[in-house]
């Protein structure tokens, strides 16, 4: 008899077992042909099964149980896909026979799950895995005594019947890549012996039910691309057998939860894409048996924890997509591990040694990340991606790798041939991009543009060609040649154009699905679902091919507005775990693109014109040079202007027009007014790509100056965090001062806790505690995170911003200094806001990081209190919120504090952990007061918050703490 088929990506150990044991037990006749007979009523069931199913093959004049080729077909090494076998046990008294397996493999079989199954009442295993087959699970089935059930890739549907919690001898049951709806019923729960649950790839919603604890016997579970709601259930650590967990863009939320630690059989942990609110990295130190660990995509902040080097059988390490921090820690000891992922965070310090020192057999990817650039390797190998991945003076730089090619022109076009060879369409040459890319991979195809590859597919052995899409018909579209072969990837991959002048762009992505087919078959239910970015804008949100083009092997053009500023473009392609992952087959799923065409919306200057403007360019550089020599001597006294300086730093920014801020804002229309602040207005614009900005009009009367201004828009321009608001750009003409920044949809702090009662939020406990760690982590990453260590000096719940997610960013770098790094501290003129000033501050103008730190004291009090410090007393005995928190400190009466709108959704724990940082933190003595990096652990519970007695009398009896706590 054949092997056992492929179930899941690989030939499952445990169904192999299983058949083995079962046959052992019916005996040998199970194998060879024993000329014994089934009972008529079972042949008569075979004939109803045929013709539910639609298997026209079996001939019915042939004993089933001889073994003969008509009745089994056995899967053989080179079909993987399909298998064909019936197996008898002929055992019995009387040479009696008896149908115990049916596996009907990548049959194409058209019709329904068999009713008639029910009347082989030996059966113990069907498999119908990647055939057409509809419809629903029959309940006839509830009688059967299964131990092996796969449906795996057909397109059921309904609702998983409740009835197959009385197949209590299941041990292993697949519905994966089906069309299943509802929620999973309860009675699954009753499956005590199920050691194998797989429902990847369906409809599913509602939250698991918890009678899914009684499995302990589960040593695999995948619930994959699904709609499932709630939190990732604590009631897996009642799982303490299990061997594989699957949870990928499951719909489920996150924190991943703790209990997860007691799973120290686990091989392989994949979670990814969750919702909701983030976490530390999950405990997984019991876990030394792990081989493949992917924890993608889960909103991860904090360390990448040391224990991973004790994890020495590991093989695979994703942790991309998340916010983790700080250096990679030492993982020279994982000599087994082949693929390493940590793209796409926000790693800092020195690129490690050890990563550099691996050879070309280990693919480690680090792009999208923020390492120094001093540690920028001398040579580039293929197989280590630093694509994005240094950071100097808080600007992300690019590697040598893509600097080896100097621009030496601006191009105004960029057309490829996405997987394919060098193409002509029209006037329009597409150039060829046919490297065979990898895992981890950037390729710098042409002096102008390149790729950088991204991930692996985990369940299909590994081959050169997985990276390229080959057609698997003849096409009868228009200019085939762009649509003959196509670029995949199993994550994501970025083409990169570069020597683009400045200015706008028309972007045309060409797609064409050449790998699933739309017959009746089961090539033709894959499922292909992906995310395209463009210069990081989220422009297709779960784009489907065949959905869009409405049909296989048909072409449909998505054209995009794109801005190109620094004379780069990137577009994006990225799977985020939906979509099937093992139909048609493993391997078929993730981003496809089959060209890209990029035009200037600009004509571009003729040879002429390029001389002319380089002799109008070389005059009005000597008459700008001799006007400024003027201009020092007669009118400044040497003061440069605002414009040279601005074009003098090296900003990551544009410089805008004052006609573009006008057409954005509509005339700075006052309907468009979003905010005043101390410099002047605030209002909201929309250019002409769509993308929406918040526009800082500095008033003409402002004391902020020249080279207040220079210094906001060069330290800003200069800085990346997601904690910190974005600066898009300025504008510098004439006496206008103005800047562009990303536009945050919930507007500031201050109005979503106490503004206007229309413009107030419902902030949730879990937000408050999310808005307060984000504010930490900003200050954080600018006191000690940044290569300009910066003091804000204005840390107020004004100047939190609240993105669309609330999220929140520091905005406001207006007032904010850079510290001398021979000083130890600041001596300047005292500004900022009262009652967030440090005292010291406020009285003899002695300015540290621990000035902002008391600011964010005042802040994240007021966070939990939901009133403005100011403006709240209690009575006539207390001058502001602070001085009354002091008070109840006293009084150990700290939960008086805590809104009460919250009413009782909080958590009583982080409420108080929150007090007492914002206690701590605003202690009179700037010394008392820890770091934020050490405020961002304690509001994490990861380390114990240090209690001091107050002590009002350090700053002397002349001034009083009277006077102090209402500053």
């Amino acid at each position: 008899m054949a092997t056992f088929p492929d179930i899941h990506g690989k030939t499952l150990f445990f169904a192999f077992i299983l058949t083995l044991l079962i046959l052992m037990c019916f005996g040998p006749s199970s194998v060879e042909a024993q000329g014994g007979q089934l009972p008529r009523d079972e042949e008569e069931a075979l004939e109803e099964v045929a013709e539910q199913v639609g298997k026209k093959d079996w001939n019915f004049s042939l004993n089933p149980c001889d073994g003969n080729s008509n009745w089994s077909t056995p899967n053989r090494k080179e079909m993987p896909l399909y298998n064909n076998t019936l197996t008898c046990n002929c055992s019995y008294p009387n040479g009696q026979c008896h149908v115990v397996q049916i596996l009907l493999k990548g049959q194409d079989l058209a019709g329904v799950l068999p009713p008639a199954l029910a009347k082989l009442p030996y059966l113990k295993i069907i498999d119908f895995t990647r055939n057409y087959l509809s419809g629903n699970i029959p309940r006839e089935w509830a009688s059967l005594q299964l131990e092996y059930m796969s449906l795996t890739v057909n397109r059921l549907s309904g609702l998983i019947p409740s009835f197959l919690g009385n197949i209590t001898t299941l041990r292993y049951m697949s519905m994966e890549s089906n069309m299943f709806s509802g929620t999973v019923p309860p009675q699954l729960g009753q499956l005590v012996n199920l050691e194998n649950l797989i429902l990847n790839t369906n409809n599913l919603t509602g939250e698991l039910p918890p009678a899914l604890a009684n499995l302990t016997k589960l040593t695999e579970f995948r619930i994959s691309s699904n709609n499932f709601t709630g939190k990732i259930p604590n009631f897996i650590h009642s799982w303490k057998q299990l061997q594989k967990l699957e949870i990928q863009a499951s719909g489920l939320e996150g924190p991943i939860p703790s209990s997860i630690s007691v799973l120290k059989n686990l091989t392989e942990l994949r979670i990814s894409d969750l919702l909701g609110e983030g976490s530390n990295f999950p405990p997984l130190g019991n876990m030394k048996g792990l081989k493949k660990l992917m924890l993608r995509g889960c909103n991860i902040s904090g360390s990448i924890p040391k224990y991973l080097a004790e994890m020495t059988e590991l093989q695979i390490l994703d942790l991309s997509f998340n916010k983790l921090e700080g250096i990679v820690p030492n993982l020279e000891g994982l000599t087994q591990i082949e693929f390493m992922y940590l793209t796409s965070n926000l790693l800092t310090g020195s690129i490690p040694d050890w990563i550099e020192s691996r050879n070309n057999r280990y693919q480690t990817d680090i792009s999208y990340n923020s390492f120094s650039k001093r540690s920028m390797p001398s040579s580039c190998r293929e197989t280590l991606n630093l694509f994005r991945s240094f950071s100097e003076r808080g600007k992300l730089e690019f590697d040598e790798c893509l600097n080896s090619f100097p621009c030496l022109k601006d191009q105004y076009s960029l057309h490829i041939n996405c997987g394919g060879g060098r193409t002509i369409i029209g006037d329009i040459v597409y150039e060829a991009d046919e490297d065979l890319a990898g895992p981890s991979k950037f390729v710098p195809t042409r002096d102008n543009w390149g790729f950088s590859s991204t991930g692996d597919f985990w369940d299909r052995d590994r081959t050169t060609k997985n990276y390229i899409a080959q057609n698997v018909s003849m096409l009868g579209m228009n200019d085939s040649e762009l649509y003959t072969r196509a670029r995949l990837s199993p994550l994501s991959f970025t083409y990169y154009g570069r020597c683009l002048a400045d200015g706008n762009y028309t972007v045309k992505l060409h797609f064409a699905e050449i790998v699933i087919r739309d017959n009746k078959s089961f090539h033709s239910l894959g499922r292909r679902i992906f995310d395209v970015y463009i210069q990081e804008k989220l422009e297709l949100q779960d784009f489907n091919i065949v959905q869009a083009a409405q049909g296989v092997d048909k072409v449909v053009v998505r054209e995009f507005k794109a801005v190109v500023r620094n004379k780069t473009l990137e577009i994006r392609f990225h799977w985020a775990g939906k979509g099937t992952t093992a139909a048609p087959e493993g391997g078929t799923y993730g981003p496809l693109i089959s060209a890209i065409s990029v035009k200037a919306d600009f004509e571009p200057p003729s040879d002429g014109k390029k001389k002319i403007l380089i002799v109008v360019r070389a005059v009005a550089l000597v008459l700008f040079l001799i006007l400024g020599i003027l201009w020092w001597k007669v009118c400044f006294g040497g003061r440069i202007s605002r414009e040279q300086e601005l074009r003098g730093l090296d900003l990551q920014t544009g410089l805008f027009t004052l006609r573009q801020i006008k057409a954005a804002t509509n005339s700075f229309d006052v309907a468009n007014k979003i905010g005043e602040g101390g410099f002047g207005s605030v209002y909201k614009g929309t250019l002409l790509d769509g993308t929406i900005i918040a526009v800082k009009q500095l008033s003409t009367k402002s004391k902020q100056g020249n080279r207040e201004f220079v210094n906001e828009i060069g330290m800003i321009s200069a800085l990346q965090h997601p904690n910190l608001v974005r600066l898009y750009g300025c504008c510098v003409e004439g006496n206008q001062l103005i800047l562009v920044y990303e536009y945050m949809e919930n507007n500031s702090l201050a109005r979503a806790l106490f503004g206007q009662v229309e413009h107030r939020l419902n902030l949730d406990w879990s937000t408050r505690q999310r808005i307060c760690v984000g504010i930490a982590r900003g200050l954080a990453f600018l006191h000690e995170g940044s290569t300009l260590k910066i003091v804000h000096r204005d840390i107020k719940a004004n100047n939190i911003l609240l993105d669309k997610n609330l999220n929140p960013k520091i905005s406001d770098f207006g007032l904010a200094k850079l510290d001398e790094e021979d000083n130890t501290h600041i001596s300047t003129k005292v500004a900022g806001t009262i009652g967030y000033m440090a005292p010291e501050y406020a009285l003899w103008g002695y300015l540290t990081y621990k000035a902002d730190v008391y600011s964010f004291g005042v802040v994240a009090l007021e966070l939990v209190a939901g009133k403005n410090n100011m403006k709240y007393r209690p009575n006539d005995d207390y001058v502001c919120l602070l001085d009354w928190a002091f008070v109840l400190q006293q009084k150990g009466n700290l939960m008086e504090l805590v809104d009460p709108k919250l009413g009782t959704e909080f958590k009583k724990d982080e409420a108080i952990r929150m007090i007492k940082v914002a206690l701590l933190c605003t202690n009179p003595s700037p010394a008392l007061r820890p770091t934020m990096s050490a405020v961002v652990s304690m509001l994490k519970g990861q380390t114990v918050i240090q209690e001091y007695p107050l002590n009002p009398s350090i700053y002397g009896d002349e001034f009083g703490f009277e006077a102090l706590r209402g500053l």
